[in-house]
C-alpha cells in the first residue's frame, strides 16, 4: 500500500554507497555555508537524534536536523532550501544521502539594488542562490512610524506593549544597610549591647537611591498626528512601569494632563480615554503658551523639580517664538534634565530651522529623534541614564 505522508525513507550506507555519516556531516558544512550557525553541539545532537529515529525516513530526517541544527526562524528557510539540494531523491521514491564534499558556498541575494554593470561576474559563480531578508520585525524597529501601513501599526503596537523602561534613580536622604559604606553608629551600638558590651563588628550603611520623577509632554498638533498615537502608547507604557513617578501630559492649544488615563492596564481603554480627555487633537499648536501654563501649574509645585522631563515635539509653533525660549528656559532651570524629541531629526539631511527648535536648543540638553521604534529604545535608555 503506498504511504500517503510526504516524506520519502533515506538509503542506508549499503544503498548511498558510502558513510552515510560524512553526507549528514556535509549537510552541516551546506547549513553553515547558506548562514545557518551549526555549532559542533547541534551537529552532534542531530547524529545522536538520527540513532533514536529511523535514518531511513526523510521526515524523521528532516525534523531532526530542524530542530536540532536550527537555532532562529529566519534559519527555516536557509534549511529547507539546503535540505532539497544536498538530500538528492534516488529510484523508487527513496532518498541518496550524499556523501561528497559540499558545493561551494551559497551566494546570499542582497537585497539592495544593484548599479548597472556590477555584480554580473558574480552571478555567474557557481552555488545556490538564497536570498536573506530581514525578519519584519527588525524591518519595522528602523521604519518611519507615520510611513506604516496599517498592519504595520498593529505589529508595532504589539512591540510597544513589550516595552519595558527602567525610571531613571536619585539619591535619598534615608540609608540604607549595605556592607560598605560608611559607619553606622546606632546599628553598632545596639548590636554591641545584644553582645554584653562585645563590639564584635561596624555596622555600615549607604545612600538609598529612589526613582527619579519624569515628565513626557507630547505633542498632539496637527503636525504631530502620525505619530502621535505611537507616542501615547509609548506614554502608556511608561505610565504604567512607573505610575507613581511618571507624568504624561498633551501639548496643542491647550494643556491636558491625561496621567490617571493611561494608568489604566489595557492599553486600548487607556488610550480611548486620553482621547476623550483631549479637546484639541490634531489642531494647531502654541507652545510658548502652554508650556508656561505647565510650568505655571505643575512644574514649579513640583512635578518637573530635578525632573527628567521628556518634549515630543516637531517645534512648529504659531506664537512667538521668543516666549517659547523663555519657558523653555525656566523649564530647564527646574528639571534635572531636558530631552526634546523630535521625529524629524533622524531623518537624512534634517537642520534645526523650524523657529520653535532654533528658540528651545540653546536651553536643552539632548535633542533626540523620534520617529522609528529603535529611536524610542535609545530614549529609555538616556531616560534610564539621567
Amino acid at each position: 500500500m503506498a504511504r500517503t505522508s510526504p516524506p520519502t525513507p533515506a538509503d542506508t550506507d549499503a544503498e548511498a554507497g558510502g558513510d552515510p555519516v560524512l553526507g549528514l556531516v556535509g549537510f552541516a558544512e551546506v547549513l553553515r555555508s547558506a548562514g545557518v550557525p551549526v555549532t559542533t553541539d547541534r551537529v552532534a545532537a542531530f547524529l545522536q537524534a538520527l540513532d533514536t529515529l529511523d535514518v531511513t525516513s526523510r521526515m524523521q530526517t528532516y525534523w531532526a536536523g530542524r530542530l536540532t541544527l536550527c537555532s532562529d526562524p529566519d534559519d527555516i528557510v536557509r534549511y529547507d532550501l539546503a535540505f532539497e539540494a544536498w538530500f538528492e531523491p534516488a529510484q523508487g521514491g527513496r532518498t541518496r544521502v550524499r556523501d561528497d564534499r559540499p558545493p561551494p558556498a551559497p551566494k546570499l541575494a542582497s537585497l539592495a539594488p544593484t548599479r548597472e554593470g556590477e555584480g554580473e561576474d558574480d552571478e555567474q559563480e557557481a552555488g545556490p542562490e538564497i536570498k536573506a531578508a530581514a525578519t519584519g520585525t527588525e524591518v519595522l524597529r528602523s521604519r518611519d512610524l507615520a510611513e506604516l501601513s496599517g498592519a504595520e501599526r498593529e505589529h508595532l503596537r504589539r512591540l510597544l506593549a513589550l516595552l519595558r523602561p527602567e525610571p531613571p534613580t536619585r539619591a535619598s536622604r534615608r540609608k540604607r544597610r549595605s556592607r560598605h559604606g560608611e559607619a553606622d553608629p546606632d546599628r553598632t551600638l545596639r548590636a554591641a549591647l545584644r553582645n554584653h558590651g562585645e563590639l564584635s563588628d561596624i555596622r555600615r550603611r549607604d545612600v538609598s537611591r529612589r526613582p527619579r520623577k519624569v515628565v513626557l509632554l507630547i505633542d498632539v498638533s496637527g503636525s504631530m498626528e502620525p505619530y502621535a498615537d505611537a507616542l501615547l502608547r509609548f506614554a502608556h507604557v511608561f505610565v504604567r512601569r512607573s505610575p507613581r513617578s511618571v507624568e504624561a501630559f498633551t501639548l496643542g492649544t491647550r494643556l491636558t494632563r491625561i496621567t490617571r488615563e493611561l494608568r489604566q492596564r489595557d492599553a486600548e481603554r487607556a488610550l480611548t480615554a486620553a482621547g476623550k480627555a483631549i479637546p484639541d487633537w490634531s489642531g494647531g499648536t502654541r507652545l510658548g503658551e502652554v508650556l508656561a501654563a505647565f510650568v505655571n501649574r505643575w512644574g514649579q509645585r513640583g512635578a518637573a523639580r530635578r525632573a527628567v522631563v521628556v518634549v515630543f515635539s516637531d517645534g512648529w509653533e504659531r506664537g512667538e517664538t521668543e516666549l517659547l525660549g523663555t519657558q523653555v528656559q525656566r523649564l530647564s532651570r527646574l528639571a534635572h534634565q531636558l530631552v526634546w524629541v523630535n521625529p524629524h531629526a533622524g531623518k537624512d539631511g534634517y537642520a534645526p530651522v523650524q523657529g520653535g527648535i532654533v528658540a528651545a536648543l540653546p536651553y536643552l540638553d539632548q535633542l533626540l529623534a523620534g520617529h522609528s521604534l529603535d529611536t524610542l529604545e535609545k530614549l529609555l535608555k538616556v531616560v534610564r541614564d539621567a
